[in-house]
């Protein structure tokens, strides 16, 4: 038996994204990055598109025709970012999650060690500018100051001044500009005035020194970066465990010339038949060509109770067979398979642009030199019409305020991280948001017209009410049917086992799943048919009362 609908629908898949490309981008600190990277693919010969993401450093580009991945990563590396191809992946390095999670975590705790020190460090120069000291004191207390922030804010704040230099040099701006600008101004006035006092003096400088200011503005930046990473983990890992776990399994029984053996799920192509036992989870996307089962689907559909297949019927990967054993063909594998689908919708959804996003990309574009601007006029008006005393000292707080509090570019970083938080959450909660425009546009919802009531339940049944024939009692239904079913792995067998009465517990002497009908029991010697009707007309049970 041959299946052809699933491969005609994976080539159409490929054909639509043929002209579509991912790349990976690092250096980016704020939205004028973003701006200037999609500009410069822009100008690429070929491309159509070009959609960046900050908060989930992407890019996807769209082109005309075939465009080499070499040419648009030159086209980011000329404007002074890094950029990488996720497909191209080192065969020896392992998994890609696990080399990317190694690689977030190594970052994460680079990041701990600046803020933290940054902040300690600072935080206990600012109390020792409050402890008073004799004058002779201040001879060795100035320059050992000078020392350890030399030290402390060179290693902790290397990035901004690495990233601001490369920025420079390609005549741009960017978020670490505003950074590096306003801690070097701190710490080069602090350093002339204690290596040059009485220079200083003779220009009119108060010896004022802001070691601690500059030294804290980094750790405060630094942290805010670890927490953002750190907000960006939990968000995958919720997403991972909703749409990626439980995952499929690592292997498949392969079912070939009449010989069952054990392969990993790589392994496997379109065309391939496997074996599927009660209890685990289906490898891939197929069709049941021989056997009959209940499969629990609540994962993917949301439905509580498990859906009877037969040959014909299509199983979904990574779903739970829970009763009988089958054979599927396997119609989809890899990246074609309903749950890897599921996981790239997510991905794309968190890497959209909402349609409010143009008008904070245009102002973002002009925002970094608006600021080093103003941070000037700042300082010249503070320095003119000042107090003549404090004159300087206001002028250099007041400028250094200026370019700090708009260090974080709040601006560029809302709105994508707003939809990667949101898509990220709604997919831990069951909804699948297909991108930032549907999301922006929920906010105008005013009514939700459901067409099925089966997926929007808690995803498991449970026992609200007991119906019984005869002279038995329905605590007594309950403790037998619940006896009889702790043997079975079917949604409504939990349901039945959890309603039970503790106290009155019975003992399961046999078992016998049906697949598609119910279960067959023998309980303290009494024998026991839970299912549904079929079942029951199988062995000749009135039931229409």
């Amino acid at each position: 038996m041959t299946i052809t609908e699933p491969t005609t629908t994976a080539r159409r898949a490929d054909a639509a994204i043929a002209n579509q490309h991912q790349l990976e981008i690092t250096g980016m600190t704020c939205a004028s990055c973003v701006r200037r990277v999609e500009k410069a693919l822009d100008r690429v010969d070929g491309v159509t598109g070009a959609h960046v993401n900050l908060a989930t450093e992407r890019a996807v580009v769209t082109t005309s025709h075939d465009v080499e991945v070499a040419d648009l990563v030159a086209a980011i590396e000329a404007v002074g970012y890094r950029a990488a191809n996720p497909d191209e992946t080192d065969p020896d390095a392992g998994p890609a999650d696990t080399v990317e999670d190694d690689a977030d975590d190594g970052e994460q705790r680079a990041l701990r060690r600046r803020w933290a020190t940054c902040l300690g460090v600072g935080l206990s120069m600012m109390v020792l500018m409050y402890v008073p000291l004799p004058i002779d004191a201040m001879d060795w207390l100035m320059p050992l100051l000078l020392v350890v922030a030399t030290v402390v804010q060179f290693w902790a704040g290397q990035g901004f001044y690495a990233t601001a230099w490369n920025a420079a040099r390609h005549r741009t701006t960017n978020m670490s500009t505003l950074v590096a600008l306003g801690t070097a101004v701190a710490y080069g006035y602090s350093a002339f005035v204690t290596l040059w006092p009485a220079q200083a003096e003779q220009l009119g400088l108060p010896l004022h020194v802001y070691f601690e200011t500059s030294i804290i503005i980094i750790g405060l930046v630094l942290l805010g970066r670890w927490l953002e990473g750190r907000a960006k983990k939990q968000t995958s890992a919720a997403i991972r465990a909703r749409v990626g776990a439980p995952p499929p399994p690592p292997t498949a029984r392969l079912v070939r010339n009449g010989v069952e053996r054990d392969v990993a799920v790589g392994e496997l192509v379109v065309g391939d038949l496997v074996r599927v036992r009660p209890g685990e989870r289906i490898p891939v996307d197929g069709i049941v060509i021989d056997g009959a089962t209940n499969v629990d689907e609540s994962m993917i559909t949301g439905e509580a109770i498990a859906v009877a297949k037969a040959a014909g019927d299509t199983v979904i990967g990574a779903t739970v067979n829970t009763t009988g054993s089958v054979v599927v063909e396997v119609t989809a594998v890899g990246a074609d398979t309903t749950l890897a689908q599921i996981v790239r919708l997510v991905e794309d959804a968190q890497g959209s642009k909402a349609p409010i996003q143009r008008l904070a990309d245009v102002v973002s574009g002009v925002f970094v030199p608006a600021v080093i601007v103003t941070a000037i006029v700042t300082f010249v008006a503070w320095t003119v019409f000042g107090d003549s005393t404090d004159g300087t000292t206001l002028a250099l707080g007041t400028a250094m305020a200026v370019l700090i509090v708009a260090c974080p570019c709040a601006l560029g970083l809302a709105t994508p991280t707003a939809i990667m938080v949101g898509t990220g959450k709604a997919a831990e909660l069951g909804v699948l948001i297909s991108g930032g425009e549907a999301l922006e546009q929920a906010r105008r919802v005013t009514a939700v017209v459901l067409d099925k009531t089966g997926t929007i339940t808690r995803g498991e049944p449970t026992v609200v009410h007991t119906i019984t024939v005869g002279d038995r009692t329905a605590d007594e239904v309950l403790t037998f049917a619940a006896a009889a079913e702790t043997g079975s792995e079917h949604p409504i067998a939990a349901a039945i086992a959890a309603h039970r009465d503790e106290t009155a517990t019975r003992h399961l002497d046999s078992f016998d799943a049906v697949p598609g009908h119910g279960i067959e029991a023998v309980v303290d010697g009494r024998s026991v048919l839970v299912g549904n009707g079929r079942l029951l007309d199988a062995h000749g049970i009135d039931h229409s009362a």
